[in-house]
């Protein structure tokens, strides 16, 4: 069942009071954003530190005044990364009158809400979630903060083949995003010429163990493993290739690094383990003010996914006041000619939604913790 929960509308820039409400307590004279993110679940930690980012952007547009003299409201939704649990949370999305979407991290979930948000007229900033397969309807109101799985894809084998990679193995979990980014790292791969594809294996998310994965990519003679699904997956993954035996290099896709894919594992089994990854805030001297804001409204540093979710409602709340309207029509036309100096970098979209100049960092495990591969910042 998905939980609404309200932030309401405040002026200082720490955390917004939460209640549940089945409708949201603000008069209508508020500009309401919707945001649906996975609050319960294996990756309710990346949804909670989305909900923070937004809320630090509401917080710190209302302190300076809110937009067009209204006061900005997030209600916030649980997608649980779950499709109907997504479907039934959109529709209660789109009954609050929100202005725009400015949520999505499994694109498994964001997938089947397009149609919703679409048919409401409701534009959709999405922060996190970037499989192609949002961008199969065509759709002129989604907007994608971070690079899509193809852009991802070049990354990923450009540094494959940096690091001495010949032998690939793509292992996915069957869903949107883990499908799209290992098909687009497959593509990217042949297209380069290398490393050669030694197999693509599919695994079953919540499954005990991967033993039998490990074993094909084994019998492949693999040296480079591509993992594209989660960090849950990810962890039980590399506990079981290290076990019987692979030593190469364990690369995972940025929904694995964004969480704590490195949690009981020994060094043996974390080495030569990496991550492509989005925004880092801890890695980005240029995030430093930024960071201090969040650590002092939420009391901790800001994780992976606090940055595309903050400017995922920046982005919104610019094109609200360009269009100098609420109309979803006019909000949707300003998103279209975004162009911003946001934090995660130089903001302006295509024409089909996706971002000019996306960014992707290489991480690699060392002491239990990712750490920023020299010359992939």
């Amino acid at each position: 069942m998905a939980v609404v929960v309200v932030s309401v509308a405040v002026a200082g820039c720490g955390p917004a009071a939460d209640t549940s409400a089945a409708a949201p307590s603000a008069s209508p004279a508020t500009i309401r954003l919707g945001t649906l993110v996975p609050l319960t679940g294996r990756s309710s930690p990346s949804g909670e530190a989305m909900v923070n980012g937004a809320r630090l952007a509401v917080s710190e547009a209302n302190a300076a005044g809110g937009v067009l003299g209204r006061q900005v409201e997030l209600i916030v939704e649980d997608d649980a990364c779950d499709p109907g649990t997504a479907v039934t949370a959109a529709r209660t999305l789109v009954g609050q009158d929100i202005v725009a979407s400015v949520g999505g991290y499994c694109s498994s979930a964001t997938v089947p809400t397009l149609k919703i948000f679409r048919s409401a007229g409701v534009p959709m900033i999405v922060a996190q979630s970037n499989s192609t397969d949002l961008l199969a309807p065509r759709y002129d109101s989604v907007f994608l903060i971070c690079g899509t799985v193809t852009a991802e894809a070049d990354f990923a084998v450009g540094w494959m083949r940096r690091l001495g990679g010949r032998r690939l193995a793509v292992v996915h979990d069957g869903t949107s995003f883990p499908i799209t980014l290992a098909q687009s790292t497959v593509a990217a791969a042949r297209r380069a010429g290398a490393p050669a594809l030694t197999g693509e294996f599919a695994l079953s998310q919540g499954a005990p163990d991967y033993a039998r994965i490990a074993a094909s990519v084994l019998a492949g003679r693999a040296d480079t493993v591509y993992y594209t699904g989660y960090y849950a997956e990810a962890n039980q993954l590399i506990k079981d290739l290290r076990d019987q035996g692979f030593t190469g290099r364990i690369v995972v896709g940025d929904g694995a690094t964004d969480g704590p894919l490195l949690e009981n594992l020994t060094a043996a089994q974390s080495r030569e383990v990496y991550g492509t990854a989005l925004i880092f805030p801890e890695f980005l001297p240029g995030l430093a003010d930024w960071s201090r804001r969040y650590r002092a409204a939420f009391g901790a540093a800001p994780g992976p996914s606090t940055v595309e979710a903050y400017d995922a409602v920046n982005v919104a709340l610019d094109a609200v006041a360009r269009a100098g309207s609420v109309d979803h029509a006019a909000v949707r036309a300003a998103i279209a000619t975004t162009d911003l100096p946001a934090m995660s970098g130089p903001l302006s979209f295509r024409a089909d939604g996706t971002r000019t100049t996306p960014k992707f960092l290489l991480l690699r495990a060392e002491n239990g913790r990712f750490r920023l591969q020299p010359g992939a910042g």
